[in-house]
């Protein structure tokens, strides 16, 4: 507001170039308010669907195939030398096609190279062989 006696300079007067913030900030503060209030309480927890009771007890056993690699790169099907990778993947074509699979059990010896026993794992995995694990061995390393 000006008060006063004006000369003939001050005759037309600047308009305000500030914009009044107050409306604006109350605004969003209002907002932020209302979203705070209508977000849902997080919970830290998963909700699981677990099974009651006991599971039912197997009298079958598993069948399990053994495939031993020995310090020097050679693989053993159950006990018996397997000649190559096309007579390693026969066998594991075999194991495939069983719908129950038998269980795999994979034991390296310790000094082997890693490179025989990724070959092993990558021909299973390959051909479709899923249940197959690393086991170790005391006796045979």
């Amino acid at each position: 507001m000006n008060v006063g006696g004006g000369s003939a300079a001050d005759a037309d007067p600047e308009p305000m170039m500030e914009m009044n913030m107050t409306p604006l900030i109350d605004v969003l503060l209002v907002l932020i308010i209302m979203l705070i209030i209508t977000i849902p309480k997080q919970d830290h927890s998963v909700n699981l669907n677990m099974p009651v009771g006991n599971p039912p007890l197997s009298d079958i056993k598993p069948v399990v195939i053994t495939i031993d690699v020995d310090f020097d790169g050679t693989i053993l099907w159950d006990g018996e030398v397997v000649p190559d990778r096309a007579a390693l993947e026969a066998k594991m074509n075999a194991v495939a096609a069983i719908p129950d699979q038998p269980e795999v059990h994979l034991r390296p010896n310790k000094l082997v190279e890693y490179k025989v026993v990724a070959g092993v794992m990558a021909s299973a995995q390959r051909i479709g062989v899923t249940k197959i694990g690393m086991v170790g061995n005391e006796q045979f390393q």
